[in-house]
């Protein structure tokens, strides 16, 4: 019972939030500027521009297009395209399964090194394996993701012509992208987990389960790691969100045709339908993940109760 109503206004807060959001981006979308200059050729009339926005619906009040735009997202319906001509929900539909898989990939690939890494740091404290786990953590928070998807281009792709500079071709043009994206997500997971491992590891009740003999491995992977993974399930829950809907950088360099790039395409052409269309959408995946990470707190720690 406790849980349902969490839930419940845990959704009432998500569909206030996603109300305030749609009006700040309707707003801002239009504050970029007249989409017809990007359109229109340089030789169109002032009635060729009278004749577009009416077409467009971009004539009519701001109140009766956000009023629209609202009525039609509700059902899934984001209009067409400024640039492309298209329906809006098609070019989603195209693009999201795209930015899930590259994000899955990246997130696999993070989990499995920062796992391991993170662990071994906390049990070989001031060793050489967590020096080198510092070091690792520390450049991968400290470059910059567009720095290091421009050189895995330039050396792996273009010099050493390992593996294909972009596009979408096949797993092996998973590797760089995914790399790029998950080289900060590495580095946060294993700095989260270590500090998390040394001080469950220094706990009264691990100290009180070796002296009763459990063994090192199970004290490890079974005492300590539970009580370390919330704050790691929280970062690793935001992170997915944000790998999958803010790649905007890592998805032009290697031209990923995912949501980032749609929404690049979007910003860069004044496309309203567009711009608007990715950031709700980027908001109802962001809101649906926190929940799901909330909920699982319960799960992996049984003394944490939504009673209000």
């Amino acid at each position: 019972m406790h849980m349902l109503r969490f839930v419940f206004f845990r959704l009432l807060q998500s569909v206030v939030t996603l109300a305030i959001l749609s009006i700040v981006v309707f707003v801002l979308a239009r504050a970029t500027g007249d989409p017809l200059h990007m359109i229109l050729p340089m030789s169109a009339t002032a009635e060729d521009y009278d004749n577009a926005r009416k077409y467009l619906g971009l004539d009519r009040p701001y109140v009766e297009q956000y009023l629209s735009f609202v009525g039609r997202a509700v059902v899934g319906d984001f209009g067409n395209s400024i640039r492309a001509r298209r329906p809006v929900s098609e070019l989603l539909r195209q693009r999201l399964p795209n930015s899930f898989k590259l994000a899955a990939f990246a997130m696999g690939v993070s989990l499995a090194l920062a796992f391991p890494l993170g662990i071994m740091a906390a049990v070989k404290k001031d060793t050489g394996i967590d020096r080198t786990a510092q070091i690792v953590s520390i450049l991968g928070q400290s470059l910059p993701t567009f720095w290091v998807a421009i050189v895995l281009v330039e050396v792996v792709s273009g010099r050493l012509q390992w593996l294909p500079a972009g596009g979408n071709e096949g797993l092996s043009s998973y590797i760089l992208p995914g790399f790029t994206l998950g080289w900060f997500v590495v580095a946060g997971l294993m700095r989260l987990l270590r500090s998390g491992m040394l001080e469950v590891l220094d706990s009264e009740y691990v100290k009180l389960a070796r002296l009763k003999g459990v063994t090192e491995a199970r004290v490890v992977w079974v005492h300590a790691l539970k009580n370390a993974l919330i704050p790691v399930v929280t970062f690793a829950g935001i992170y997915f969100a944000i790998l999958v809907t803010t790649a905007i950088v890592v998805e032009t360099v290697f031209a990923w045709p995912g949501l980032g790039r749609l929404a690049y395409d979007g910003i860069t052409s004044r496309d309203f339908p567009v711009i608007q269309a990715v950031v709700l959408t980027t908001a109802v995946i962001v809101a649906a993940v926190n929940l799901c990470v909330d909920c699982l707190y319960a799960v992996i720690d049984p003394r944490i109760r939504y009673s209000r």
